[in-house]
């Protein structure tokens, strides 16, 4: 399998070649947005942090946003800081341009304001654009791929359809040479044994275990939700309004995403992917963080499946739709990238749905854009809270 990537300096393989305005605090949303929207091209990645953290959130901050300026489909970075934030812009362009890509950086309070600011970053942006834009694609195999995979707004066919053909396609890219990440630690309670019969060694199995009790912990301390008393913990209305009736209900069909395939390690929010194979990313069940975490350890592609549907976008990588729902399919069909409702329906397998979505996932590696790009949904949200992390 071969799909058309832009290859780095570093080896690393992009499907997309953006321009990155990465502010390295919230407080230079705004002056990247103007700058981005100015340079076509480019692209604002904003956030809401940056300041006014300590500790683990902070280094979590950090490591996610030069992760983000890291990505393969990020061709060059313009940092926007403000000057007196805790995570100085400096420190994220440095992070950055270690790597070899091309890095600039404004500084808001340095320059005078925003006006000045915004003038000469577009100038800079312009030129970065103009560099990368002479990057042509090249074939490569499909062992250069990494997959995120997600799901939300989860319903009876989310388990029976949609999941069981991302799990086709994390066997297919992983038997490849790829590598995929699948996390949502909350959404596995009560499958853990499963998954850690798959893992690669008893190492692997205990950081498993470790990981998912920890946010058993965190959930038992955080106390109950008496809102939907009735509904059981974990489980929204969506869920339940669609035919998931429990927390262990909900993880079984969950887990079916990853596939078959052994459990190669477990990483942190964010962490870089170091090696091939099939990994577990620590984070909690919230669709934005999850995909950002993912998208910083380097996936280049998200594939995110939806029984009750969802728009939810990432601003430089590709987010493919999938759901098992031929209703949902029908009535969000401007949202929605592949219909994997022909399994409930009787007309196709797992393994046929599993093959016209592989194909698709090339296709958009090479340049085929999703429905949330062609959209512009952009949903980045970098986890902060006080909850201990390892």
């Amino acid at each position: 399998m071969y799909f058309e990537g832009y290859i780095r300096n570093n080896d690393e393989v992009g499907v997309r070649n953006h321009l990155a305005i990465l502010p390295s605090v919230y407080c230079a949303n705004k002056v990247a947005e103007q700058i981005a929207n100015q340079v076509e091209g480019a692209i604002a990645l904003t956030h809401a942090v940056g300041c006014g953290q300590i500790g683990v959130d902070f280094e979590q901050t950090a490591n996610t946003l030069k992760g983000l300026g890291l990505h393969p489909n990020v061709g060059a970075v313009l940092v926007v800081g403000l000057g007196c934030e805790r995570f100085q812009p400096c420190e994220l362009a440095d992070g950055i341009a270690s790597s070899g890509k091309p890095v600039e950086m404004v500084v808001i309070q340095k320059e005078g304001g925003s006006l000045k600011t915004i003038e000469k970053g577009t100038r800079l942006a312009r030129i970065l654009v103009d560099n990368i834009g002479r990057l042509k694609r090249q074939k490569v195999p499909a062992s250069s791929l990494k997959i995120g995979l997600k799901c939300g707004g989860t319903d009876a066919t989310s388990g029976i359809a949609a999941n069981p053909v991302l799990g086709f396609i994390s066997d297919s890219i992983i038997r490849a040479g790829g590598t995929c990440i699948f996390t949502e630690i909350t959404e596995i309670l009560g499958a853990e044994h499963i998954l850690m019969r798959r893992a690669a060694s008893k190492e692997v199995a205990d950081e498993i275990f470790a990981v998912v009790n920890r946010w058993e912990e965190i959930l038992r301390n955080g106390g109950q939700d008496k809102r939907f008393e009735k509904r059981g913990a974990l489980i929204s209305v969506g869920n339940m309004d669609g035919g998931v009736s429990t927390v262990v209900e909900k993880a079984l069909g969950n887990i079916l995403k990853s596939g078959s395939r052994q459990i190669d390690g477990v990483l942190k929010y964010g962490q870089r992917l170091q090696g091939e194979g099939l990994y577990l990313m620590d984070s909690h069940g919230h669709d934005g963080e999850c995909v950002t975490g993912m998208v910083s350890s380097g996936v280049q592609i998200v594939l995110f499946t939806s029984g009750r549907g969802t728009p939810t976008g990432f601003p430089t990588v590709p987010v493919i739709k999938v759901t098992g729902n031929p209703h949902t399919f029908e009535m969000m069909n401007d949202n929605i990238d592949f219909n994997a409702g022909p399994i409930i329906e009787g007309e196709k397998t797992i393994e046929e749905c599993g093959e016209d979505l592989l194909q698709q996932v090339l296709d958009v590696a090479s340049g085929v854009q999703t429905k949330a790009e062609i959209l512009g949904h952009n949903e980045l949200l970098i986890v902060s809270r006080d909850n201990p992390r390892q």
